[in-house]
């Protein structure tokens, strides 16, 4: 059996991820081990949990690839901060330390991160190819366009190409420092949200705001062809040359500097959300348009931090030329780990491929469980009072607490990897309950109360529930909620964080100020427990729906094991936790030191 480990590393969100014969095994990033949120250090726990996952010792492996190429990224470097001389010459003196230390010497620090004993070959891909690669080979089709869109990769920001079999040819590109993620990256931090983890709520704070400045951008700062390709005025941004991304020539354009972060969010920031969201969209329509003009294909498959944009990819799918989807759920560069791997078995070794009728990503829970005994031993350790319940039971009672109204955490199986929770780590709710959003943002997840949430919903009862028909399995998806389900809202003329005061549906909880959700459908073969869960719930609801969101703290990664569960699971509001078939109620558990100090940090009496 040949065993390829696939790695990302060092620039952001690295992950390693295991390949035996074609197959997906194991996969996680750093961040779940390490409690290092978006941690960019070598994956050594990420790369020894997949190697003991598949019984390996790292001289057993028979190759290990990288998921790009630093010495041409060094180049880039290099290039850029003489282009930009003499202005980029601190920015320069900045990242040369950890290049000259670490990022050069790569077999050096793989070797040392896989404790000493790979003697094997390491092998570099580049970074659009592993997107590329993580996109395609796990889709189910046999041939289809691609299309990756991100920051940068070593010079690459965009790309596009085909897929047929086992062969990936990229066939276009576009390249620093015009970039689709580097632009909303951009506006993430004139927005006063942090760059690399707050693109998401630009992205949910956009509804609240009009596109007021969206000419303005189109006609100063973004000069879009109709194939989607564009060029920045590098005038309005300072991140080639500089140590922030935005400029004072954008600042003067947008009438005022950035907004300070964590202070108060005005209509201003919500009109520019908006429009930024809008520029994004229009970008991402154009460029699927003229792929599938100049590819023919039928089917369409992303990757890279752009395709996590499920607003973006809600409207390709319903408004744009191509009749399916498939993106990669761990999209940034997590996912280039997969797509490393993959790109030397089907491509580099010219292995055969076979697609599977959904797709080989095995609904992305990839990480690691835990026994029924680790689970109980984690449990007692922390002093939880909890009861053991057979599997019938435990789904009813647990459709029962949240018809209630409670909180539940639930934790079981293998955990997800990507960025969105898919029930094995997730926090749910009821989408019926209007102050469900509320008490899960200020209560639950400590953050701003804008932020919406997600539905899952039974595969094949969406339709029914949102304008979706398709599977939405990773949560990459935003559609409206059906019109007969929507209610009239009692002041249409309410605008920003005002449109939160109206009751817009028979959910809620998960229906967005624009009418919209980001759907997850669920189906019993990906996952069967969060299956029967949904169908307890609708047994005795009649709805097919349940809030869900990640299970973490604010400020940490998603939970990885059942004593970061249980700590989560008393430092909030949540009322319920599930673990395994553990279960546990708020009520019944000593106090935890800590826990009602923390509470207080982001609620003060």
């Amino acid at each position: 059996m040949t065993s390829i480990l696939g790695i990302s590393a060092f620039f952001h969100d690295s992950a390693a991820a295991l390949v035996q014969d074609g197959r997906l095994v194991a996969a996680s990033e750093e961040e779940r081990f390490s409690r290092r949120k978006h941690d960019e250090r070598f994956p050594v726990q990420a790369a020894a949990w997949c190697l003991e996952r598949a019984g390996l010792r790292a001289n057993q492996l028979d190759a290990v690839v990288f998921y790009e190429k630093p010495l041409i990224k060094f180049e880039r470097l290099l290039e850029t901060s003489l282009a930009f001389a003499p202005r980029g010459f601190g920015a320069f003196l900045t990242a040369m330390p950890r290049w000259l230390q670490k990022k050069l010497h790569l077999p050096r620090e793989i070797d040392a991160g896989l404790g000493g004993s790979y003697t094997g070959p390491i092998l570099f891909t580049t970074h659009h190819e592993s997107h590329a690669a993580s996109a395609f080979f796990p889709s189910p089709f046999e041939e289809a366009a691609i299309l990756t869109l991100d920051g940068v990769g070593e010079w690459t920001t965009a790309s596009w190409g085909v897929g047929r079999g086992n062969a990936i040819e990229l066939r276009q590109e576009m390249r620093f420092p015009h970039s689709p993620g580097l632009l909303y990256s951009a506006f993430t931090h004139y927005c006063g949200f942090r760059v690399n983890s707050g693109e998401y709520k630009l992205m949910g704070l956009a509804p609240y705001g009009e596109p007021r400045y969206r000419d303005l951008i189109l006609d100063r700062v973004v000069h879009l062809q109709p194939d989607g390709s564009f060029w920045l005025d590098q005038r309005h941004f300072n991140y080639a040359a500089g140590l922030t991304m935005t400029s004072g020539r954008l600042h003067r354009l947008l009438g005022g500097p950035p907004r300070r972060p964590e202070s108060p969010l005005t209509q201003r920031e919500m009109d520019i959300a908006a429009s930024i969201q809008a520029v994004t969209e229009e970008i991402v329509l154009r460029m699927a348009r003229h792929v599938h003009g100049a590819t023919g294909q039928r089917n369409l498959c992303m990757a890279g931090g752009v395709a996590l944009n499920c607003v973006a990819n809600g409207r390709l799918l319903r408004e744009g030329p191509f009749e399916r989807l498939w993106i990669q759920p761990a999209a940034g560069d997590a996912g280039g780990a997969i797509g490393a791997a993959l790109m030397h078995w089907h491509v580099h070794r010219g292995q055969p491929r076979q697609p599977q009728p959904s797709d080989s990503q095995q609904g992305s829970c990839l990480g690691p469980e835990h026994t029924p005994a680790q689970i109980r031993a984690g449990l007692d350790a922390l002093g939880a009072v909890y009861e053991t319940l057979e599997e019938p039971q435990l789904l009813e009672t647990m459709a029962r607490e949240l018809a209630a109204g409670r909180i539940v955490g639930h934790f079981f199986g293998r955990a997800e990897f990507g960025p969105r929770a898919l029930g094995h780590r997730s926090i749910l709710g009821d989408p019926r309950d209007p102050s469900m959003q509320r008490r899960m943002n200020v209560a639950i997840k400590f953050r701003e109360s804008f932020r919406p949430f997600a539905p899952a919903v039974l595969q094949g009862r969406q339709g029914a529930w949102f304008d979706l028909e398709a599977e939405s399995p990773y949560m990459l998806l935003v559609a409206p909620v059906a019109a007969g389900r929507r209610r009239p809202v009692s002041d249409a003329g309410a605008r920003g964080i005002d449109k939160l005061k109206q009751l817009r549906s028979e959910v809620p909880a998960i229906t967005h100020v624009d009418d919209s959700a980001r759907v997850q459908t669920v189906c019993p073969q990906r996952s069967p427990r969060f299956h029967a869960i949904l169908s307890a719930f609708e047994r005795l609801t009649g709805c097919p729906v349940l809030v869900n969101t990640s299970f973490n703290i604010r400020g940490e990664p998603i939970v990885h094991d059942p004593g970061d569960a249980y700590r989560c699971f008393m430092f909030t509001d949540m009322d319920t936790l599930v673990v395994g078939n553990h279960l546990m109620r708020k009520d019944r558990q000593p106090p935890m030191a800590g826990a009602e100090a923390y509470k207080r940090s982001f609620r003060p009496d």
